[in-house]
């Protein structure tokens, strides 16, 4: 007859770590190959305005961004606001030639998707943000967006 040996107390044993590195390795290239670099390096500060009631742009891909702000080397640049439009100044007269390469960037059916996207700094006035947007219009691009910042509660006070 048989019998169960009782008493070999061995506890439970080590979990092995032998496939921890292929695990961090294999995170690691994924992470590697899904992740979107930044592709447009900031030359102007840029603060967004406050928004209580904001919603969110549903395809990022078919959104060009200009920057309107101060200069980052106040020093070398000056302090007079200036548009960025992708990695260097440009004038309002150059914002038409942006729209076309951005439209020709782009797959032909999402070309009337396209959104231009104003990340203007709070602290600049609004003349250059209307010549910008004149000129955009100009160039036919009529789908505007605004960035800003969302906050629960606007304060008024410090208008």
């Amino acid at each position: 007859m048989a019998r169960f040996k009782r008493g070999k107390k061995g506890g439970t044993p080590g979990i092995s770590t032998a496939s921890l590195p292929d695990i961090i390795f294999m995170l690691l290239f994924f992470f590697m190959v899904t992740t979107v670099m930044r592709e447009v390096t900031l030359i102007v500060k840029i603060k967004p305005p406050e928004a209580s009631e904001v919603s969110r742009l549903e395809k990022k891909a078919l959104v060009s961004y200009i920057y309107i702000g101060v200069p980052v080397k106040a020093n070398l640049f000056g302090t007079k606001p200036r548009i960025q439009l992708n990695d260097q100044f440009a004038r309002t007269s150059d914002i038409p030639t942006f729209v076309t390469s951005e439209r020709q960037a782009r797959d032909e059916s999402d070309r009337r998707f396209i959104t231009t996207s104003l990340k203007v700094d709070e602290g600049i006035r609004m003349g250059i943000v209307t010549d910008v947007k004149q000129e955009l219009r100009k160039a036919g691009a009529f789908r505007i967006n605004y960035s800003t910042r969302k906050v629960e509660k606007l304060n008024f006070a410090k208008f």
